[in-house]
């Protein structure tokens, strides 16, 4: 989900990569003190009329909502039989709000613009021993890992299908776990190649 920039016009994808950050910071921030069905309501239709105005296709909005259902469904089911359906809805609509205004803001922000954001606003950090540009790298380099790993997690799926392996957990854990490290070591040759080893 990370990494999914779509090019384009719209007036999402003109505003500053800082004013998105500082919009999804706040949401975050006030979601906790949602109560009320009707404010997580206008929430959620906010957040698809975000898509609309950024011109993304529908299909691009339900992509993002299938890998939700296996976490959502369960937790909306618990919510609903501890503290009720309004509750759950409240909970689980907010945690949805919030996931899909994420993911609009990477699809309409290039990864590069939110990283140079947040080397900005580390800048002043640099006086009590932070490296702004590191943390840059820090966090380029985990934008780049998820969706290695989610390659490495499809060609691990097919190679335990063409074995016939079925839906072994086991065999499909080991080898993206080993394959996960190798690339991790390999990563990490890399930047001590380059003098980022200290």
């Amino acid at each position: 989900m990370i990494g999914l920039y779509r090019d384009g016009d719209s007036l999402l994808h003109r505003l500053p990569a800082g004013a998105k950050l500082a919009g999804l910071l706040l949401a975050g921030l006030a979601s906790p003190f949602v109560r009320s069905s009707v404010v997580t309501a206008a929430a959620l239709a906010l957040v698809v009329a975000g898509y609309a105005i950024a011109r993304m296709p529908p299909r691009v909005l339900l992509q993002m909502l299938r890998p939700l259902l296996f976490v959502m469904v369960p937790l909306g089911v618990f919510q609903t039989v501890v503290a009720g359906w309004e509750r759950a809805f409240v909970i689980v609509g907010v945690l949805v709000a919030l996931v899909l205004l994420a993911n609009l803001v990477t699809l309409s922000t290039r990864t590069s613009d939110l990283i140079d954001v947040v080397v900005r606003v580390c800048s002043p950090l640099r006086r009590v021993g932070v490296n702004p540009e590191r943390v840059g790298l820090m966090l380029q380099l985990a934008t780049r890992a998820v969706p290695l790993v989610i390659d490495l997690g499809r060609r691990v799926r097919e190679a335990q299908h063409a074995r016939g392996l079925g839906a072994s957990p086991r065999a499909f854990a080991v080898p993206l776990i080993v394959g996960a490290l190798r690339r991790a070591d390999a990563m990490g040759d890399a930047l001590a190649a380059r003098g980022f080893d200290d």
